[in-house]
């Protein structure tokens, strides 16, 4: 049987769009599992903290392990602004799967490192350099998918890879309550420095960032080019909405095991640590995960003025009102983490569409990071400010302020400004 033309264009139409469809499914896994281990490696240390720092200390004051601990977690948080601002800029540089693929390296290998750290000061520089990893892997990763994906499916896309960081908090509370040494729960390192290898292979460049490559004929890095008048605004917006959430998101998931141990009884205090992780991580990913679809209905603007209104409110009723942790205490927290992951998703959309393809990793990554800046420099200071501030829950219910700067931030936005490429 001999087929006609018009067949044979039909069959190769349809194997060029099934072999679309294969790379994208790889992308896509590669771009999960490395924001997965991201979470992972961001909710060890602090499952792990009180136990880590007293086996790297030994028999020290009280106030040398809170330092200490505040030392790691800062430096931690350092790392990953600087890490998102600088992966930003490379991923704009060299484009967004070596990024996807280097930055994974980054924090796999120096994960490994902190599970054989022999002091503090090692365990330190290690968090540093893991969390300069996890901020390229967040801004990259968004990017090579945000780039990739058909328009009508993209906030699904971007909402589905978000529930990444959730999924990966909960399986860090689940190897908290499965393995008591902390060196041995940082050998996970393996998993993404393993990813980063396979990605190698598997990743394919963005053809947007090839073109636009081809096609720019400025001279100016992109770090300089995203300050440019015609960015400023939308630069400054970003950086407001998206760090109103994170510094609130950061108080709440920071500061929740210690405040829950601090009002339950002390045998039950690491269970207790881990439950509320694994049930913030689960209501986080059930929100990141249908993102895209609400943010599909009522458009991405309202989608997040929602969420400042929610977090804001269940914040005073969870911090202000609990005296002890019941089955409410739960169901509150799940609430709240619900539209923490709601937020995620669609920020994660929102962000990279506020810039043109030749700025846009490096302008997410400044929006994405620059709130760090703030909690990382308090977490220097938070024994001292949960004492002023009366406990851990009238300070993470002062921070959760925040979230009706981000409210005005939102409303006052326009939606319309986004770019549609």
């Amino acid at each position: 049987m001999i087929m006609s033309e018009e067949n044979v264009t039909v069959i190769e139409a349809g194997l060029t769009s099934a072999k679309a469809k294969n790379n994208l499914f790889a992308v896509f896994t590669v771009c999960f599992i490395s924001t997965l281990f991201g979470g992972v490696v961001t909710m060890l240390m602090s499952v792990y903290l009180p136990i880590a720092v007293k086996d790297l200390l030994g028999n020290v004051s009280d106030e040398k392990m809170n330092d200490v601990s505040a030392t790691i977690n800062s430096l931690f948080i350092f790392g990953w602004m600087f890490g998102g601002m600088a992966w930003g800029i490379i991923c704009d540089k060299i484009g967004r799967s070596k990024s996807v693929m280097l930055s994974t390296a980054c924090y796999g290998l120096f994960t490994l490192v902190t599970a054989i750290s022999p002091n503090w000061m090692l365990v330190s520089i290690s968090r540093c350099m893991s969390g300069f990893g996890i901020g390229g892997v967040l801004v990259t990763t968004t990017i090579l998918i945000s780039e990739i994906w058909p328009e009508k499916k993209r906030a699904i896309a971007l909402g589905i890879l978000s529930i990444g960081i959730p999924v990966g908090f909960f399986v860090a509370g689940a190897i908290n309550n499965l393995l008591t040494s902390w060196r041995q729960a940082f050998m996970t390192g393996i998993i993404p420095l393993a990813v980063a290898i396979i990605s190698f292979f598997v990743l394919k460049e963005s053809e947007k960032w090839e073109i636009d490559k081809q096609q720019d004929d400025q001279k100016e890095k992109p770090g300089k080019r995203l300050f440019a008048e015609e960015y400023r605004k939308n630069v400054l917006s970003g950086s407001v909405i998206f760090g109103a959430m994170l510094i609130g998101l950061w108080a709440i998931f920071s500061w929740a095991p210690t405040w829950v141990q601090s009002i339950s009884a002390p045998q039950d205090a690491q269970q207790l640590r881990g439950l509320v992780v694994m049930i913030m991580a689960s209501g986080g990913l059930a929100g990141s995960f249908i993102s895209g679809w609400i943010a599909n209905a009522i458009g991405l603007r309202k989608t997040m003025m929602m969420c400042f209104v929610v977090c804001f409110v269940m914040t005073f009723v969870l911090f202000k009102l609990s005296t002890s942790v019941t089955a409410l205490t739960y169901i509150e927290l799940s609430v709240l983490a619900f539209f923490f992951g709601i937020s995620q998703g669609a920020l994660a959309v929102y962000i990279p569409l506020l810039f043109p393809v030749s700025v846009r990793a490096a302008a997410t990554g400044f929006c994405f990071n620059v709130g760090r800046l703030f909690t990382g420099t308090v977490v220097f200071f938070i024994g001292a400010l949960v004492v002023f501030l009366g406990g851990y829950g009238n300070a993470v219910f002062i921070f959760s302020f925040i979230f009706l700067i981000g409210l005005a931030a939102t409303y006052f936005s326009k939606e319309g400004e986004v770019i549609k490429n």
